[in-house]
């Protein structure tokens, strides 16, 4: 292990290059410009290729060609430029390509600002381009998961054959902590279906056009039972200060940090309230939801929106409990206190 003080936007790369990606296409935003950056710096340096193209749909469709050829393949944009990406990423779950995309939020709709936001949620988790497909979207909330599950990424990507996301909110991105990076792994490419050029692929065939209604609806079915066994298989979520809880907080991306703080608060005060934060956002924890629902007295979800995950928490616990809501947006992070106050008028709102 290597310790390194880095920003989260940084451990990305180095996380992604630990574990075996050799290829970035990408164009530069704020707040995710340090990943290209970092990128443009450390992959020639082993062997890789960096390229910023001329814009995000040529990078996302250079994306394709390189995941195509088996290669592990990322790019990182934030908000508006993922925006322009989605059209590629659907081709992408489409042919099955393996490949990881970082969004780093920033505020909208629109340009907005370069401030925090966590608005583009249903953006990531229900698809965001056209057709019935998903991404696996992991949300890191420090610097040391930005290295962690970006290497999860690539490792689920592959698993499954499906494109993965990092979405967080631009405080992650740019904030500086200390990063215990493992030790790289020896990645060797298993994947019979790529096309590398040799001879024993030529018959391979990557594309997402199935012209014929019946084929395409048989593939679409194919793609649902893939997207099933994820949601048995890869939900993830941490819980903190949560045995006993009477009142659960729900949170990710920085607002679950300062959450944790807010929950220590309110224990002193003999508040009986934990934390749950999915780790994936997709697929959403909602069987552990499911199992809080008549456990509570009521929830309160926080998010840098206003408002969108909590429709994923609402039917989760299929309205059986009150799910009340705290957000800031425009670029504002809530404060201790004012995630303190949130959880008193709970508990005063649902006694």
């Amino acid at each position: 292990m290597a310790l390194e003080l880095v920003k989260g936007n940084e451990a990305i790369v180095k996380g992604a290059i630990l574990v075996g990606c050799r290829a970035f296409y990408g164009y530069p935003i704020t707040p995710a410009s340090e990943i290209a950056e970092t990128a443009a710096y450390y992959l020639p340096r082993v062997g890789g290729t960096f390229l910023q193209a001329e814009s995000e749909i040529g990078s996302i469709n250079m994306v394709y060609g390189a995941a195509s050829a088996g290669q592990r393949v990322m790019t990182a944009s934030s908000s508006p430029g993922i925006s322009l990406k989605m059209e590629g990423l659907s081709y992408c779950a489409g042919s099955e390509l393996p490949c990881v995309v970082v969004n780093i939020n920033r505020g909208g709709p629109g340009l907005g600002n370069i401030g925090p936001e966590q608005s583009d949620y249903f953006q990531m988790t229900k698809g965001g381009g056209h057709g019935s497909y998903h991404l696996i979207v992991l949300a890191p909330n420090s610097a040391q998961e930005m290295c962690d599950l970006t290497i999860k990424a690539f490792e689920l990507a592959d698993k499954y054959r499906n494109p993965a996301a990092i979405m967080t909110d631009g405080f992650i991105g740019q904030m500086m902590e200390p990063v215990d990076f493992p030790e790289p792994t020896i990645y060797k490419p298993d994947k019979p279906w790529a096309v590398d050029g040799t001879e024993k692929t030529v018959d391979n065939l990557i594309s997402s056009i199935l012209l014929a209604p019946d084929e395409l609806e048989a593939h679409i079915t194919k793609l649902a039972g893939k997207y099933a066994r994820i949601e048995e298989n890869e939900p993830r979520y941490e819980e903190y200060r949560a045995e006993d809880a009477q009142y659960l907080a729900i949170a990710f991306g920085i607002v679950s940090r300062v959450m944790m703080t807010a929950v220590d608060i309110a224990r002193d005060e003999g508040i009986k309230v934990g934390l749950l934060r999915p780790v994936t956002l997709w697929p959403f924890p909602k069987k552990r939801l499911a199992w809080w629902a008549d456990r509570l007295k009521a929830i309160l979800v926080s998010e840098l929106s206003t408002g969108q995950m909590i429709e994923d928490v609402r039917l989760a616990v299929s309205c059986q409990i009150p799910v009340d809501f705290y957000g800031r947006c425009g670029g504002n992070i809530p404060t201790p206190q004012e995630l303190l106050e949130a959880i008193k008028k709970l508990r005063e709102d649902h006694p």
